[in-house]
């Protein structure tokens, strides 16, 4: 293989050109196509002569591979692979597939230079490496996020920790309560409603916890044994939960029956609820299976006076003596 970074990257980037049946490359076209693409990614262009040298050093041992040069109608001549299934790199990515992962390139490239995606700049970087792809610099997706957001300075490392099963130890610090040193090996990351949490087993507790990263102060390697994850299945696990707040204690999903305003309506039937949510006959009404949470309440109430609890009973007074509760605080102005 070739014995320096640039020297590869011409190479892949001729491998795609002599592979591609679907245009005739002349080594001008061949320094053009080599050029325009290192000027993207490395910012700098070589000489024809380069080019000619690279033609000759890939028909020779160890690529050996099958170049030739003939004349076209024109009389010039193009160069490509004797043989059509031909490619260097064995690269099997098809044109469509090429420009997805474009499009994917793209829309992570924008997280590019914030330090609470670093791991992405070597992901994009090996990207672009093996494929000769460049990250288009026009904003065309915006994504929501907030950068104020505290803990965010730890995901970079409890990702890692994730995917390479890395026990840690969190220096953890929950609202109005003293911070609490807590040994944890993680399993999953979830994000929801713009804020990251990280579930793992905490070891102490030999149970499942929900950290959220704005609550975490410290972030440390633990030298113990890492407990692998062995039968939660973290789709089923929030298969009933709106949010991110599974009970301890197994309770058994609700059957939620909401009526929303006529104006309301539409945007709920579009956007659901949960997963579960169907339609019933009655008019603008939906029902949901879930597990009663805190997010499920938060989401419920964001709908203000264009939702009704119909069902089960118990919720509905529930939430009736959650907006009493409201209701007195206005009363005391």
């Amino acid at each position: 293989m070739p014995t320096n970074k640039d020297a590869e990257m011409r190479y892949r980037i001729i491998d795609r050109c002599l592979s591609n049946r679907l245009r005739k490359y002349t080594i001008y076209d061949l320094v053009d196509e080599v050029n325009r693409q290192l000027l993207d990614l490395q910012g700098k262009t070589v000489s024809k002569r380069t080019i000619q040298k690279d033609l000759e050093e890939l028909t020779f041992r160890p690529y050996c591979a099958p170049i030739e040069s003939y004349k076209g109608p024109s009389r010039m001549h193009y160069i490509h692979y004797a043989d059509d299934s031909y490619s260097l790199y064995n690269n099997d990515l098809s044109v469509k597939e090429v420009q997805t992962l474009q499009s994917v390139i793209d829309m992570l490239g924008r997280f590019r230079g914030s330090t609470t995606h670093a791991w992405l700049e070597e992901v994009l970087s090996n990207l672009e490496y093996r494929f000769g792809i460049k990250s288009d610099t026009k904003l065309v997706i915006a994504f929501e996020e907030n950068e104020q957001l505290q803990g965010l300075e730890h995901l970079s490392n409890l990702i890692d920790a994730t995917l390479h099963h890395q026990a840690i130890e969190l220096a953890y610090e929950p609202y109005g309560k003293t911070k609490r040193i807590c040994p944890v090996h993680p399993y999953f990351m979830k994000q929801y409603n713009g804020r990251w949490f990280l579930l793992g087993l905490n070891s102490e507790k030999r149970r499942i916890e929900t950290y959220a990263l704005d609550r975490i102060k410290e972030v440390k390697s633990l030298a113990e044994e890492f407990i692998p994850n062995e039968g939660i299945d973290f789709g089923a696990y929030f298969e009933h939960i709106v949010g991110i707040s599974v009970p301890y204690d197994s309770l058994e999903p609700i059957e939620l029956i909401l009526r929303f305003s006529e104006k309301r309506f539409p945007y709920v039937s579009s956007k659901p609820i949960h997963a579960s949510q169907k339609l019933l006959s009655t008019p603008c009404t939906i029902s949901i299976s879930v597990i009663p949470t805190p997010e499920l309440t938060q989401q419920i109430f964001s709908f203000g006076p264009d939702v009704e609890v119909l069902a089960p009973e118990s919720f509905r007074s529930e939430i009736a003596e959650k907006i009493k509760a409201t209701y007195n605080l206005y009363q005391t102005v």
